[in-house]
């Protein structure tokens, strides 16, 4: 197989996790922390605006490559087995992927108060 296939694979395994996240996010008998942290992930992982832009070099993949899976991993220690499971077929029968607003307005907010506090330390300097 070739990199791009099993690059193709990865991608495809995180989008239907992090489907079952966002399910698992909405279900009563998933725990409270469970539901925090991948709601969150969730979240993230559907907004259509990252953290980091992908087209920063290195940097705007990485963020990808790295806070998902890491989210994913400790909302599976999460949640119970058998609920992973249920969620996980339930991911794999949805024929579309949810698209977070909330995600993409809290990744919107960070950024916009991001510029906030740049222009208010580049107001400040004597040499502006």
């Amino acid at each position: 197989m070739t990199a791009s296939g099993r690059v193709a694979r990865l991608r495809a395994r995180l989008a239907r996790d992090a489907h079952m996240l966002w399910i698992a996010a909405r279900d009563p008998r998933t725990p409270l922390a469970a539901k925090l942290v991948g709601g969150a992930v969730a979240a993230y992982a559907f907004s259509p605006i990252d953290l980091i832009p992908d087209f920063v070099p290195i940097l705007g993949l990485l963020d990808d490559l790295v806070l998902v899976p890491l989210g994913l991993a400790l909302s599976l220690r999460l949640i119970p087995a058998p609920l992973v499971a249920e969620f996980r077929a339930m991911a794999d029968r949805a024929a579309d992927r949810p698209v977070s607003r909330a995600g993409a307005v809290v990744t919107g907010a960070a950024w916009l108060l991001l510029l906030a506090v740049l222009a208010m330390q580049l107001a400040t300097l004597r040499y502006w």
